[in-house]
This record gives structure tokens, C-alpha cells and sequence, in this order.
């Protein structure tokens, strides 16, 4: 099993968890704390603080969102309706720009 470490507010976060969604793929999300002087476990586990962290479950990890796509792409292949969930990801955001206006 996966398992994200991640922030519902980090962007990169965000773009890791949509790519998880477009190839299917399920993952267990940790939250961590919002000050990364206080992710504890983190560092002791991965000697890192930055969301996001890969978790594969065998012993390695992957940090940041760039290699995790990646390596997400390397590995799965997009669902079939991976372009309605890309679609409808990007009128959420443009939803919630403009409500902020």
C-alpha cells in the first residue's frame, strides 16, 4: 500500500493526490503538521520535512511532487476517465478563484 504524506493545503500536495485520482490509484494520506519544525515523525522516518512524501512500502520513499508524478507515471497507466477528472479538477480551481474575487 501507498501512503502520501501530505498537507491539504500544499499545492504540490494537491497535484500529487489529482494524478493519484487520474491513474486510479488508491494511497493512504497521512497529514502532516503545519510547521515543518514540527513534523517529528517525518524526519525520523525519511530525514525530510517537505511534503509530499511517496511512501512505496518497501523500505523506500520519494520526495516532491515532480519525481513522484513521475514515478506514478512509470508505473500505472491513466483510467479511462482520467480526462473527466482533469477537467472537472481545473473548473474546481477556476470555481474558487473567482469566488475569492
Amino acid at each position: 500500500m501507498l501512503t502520501l504524506w501530505q498537507a491539504e493545503w500544499c499545492r504540490q500536495s494537491a497535484e500529487v493526490r489529482e494524478r493519484l485520482t487520474e491513474l486510479g490509484v488508491d494511497v493512504m494520506l497521512r497529514q502532516v503538521a503545519a510547521e515543518p519544525r514540527k513534523r517529528y515523525e517525518l524526519l525520523s522516518r525519511f530525514d525530510e520535512t517537505s511534503v509530499p512524501i511517496l511512501e512505496l512500502g518497501n523500505g523506500h520513499h520519494i520526495a516532491g511532487a515532480d519525481p513522484i508524478v513521475a514515478w506514478l507515471d512509470e508505473h500505472y497507466e491513466e483510467r479511462d476517465d482520467a480526462l473527466l477528472h482533469r477537467n472537472r479538477a481545473e473548473r474546481a480551481r477556476e470555481f474558487a478563484v473567482a469566488a475569492a474575487r
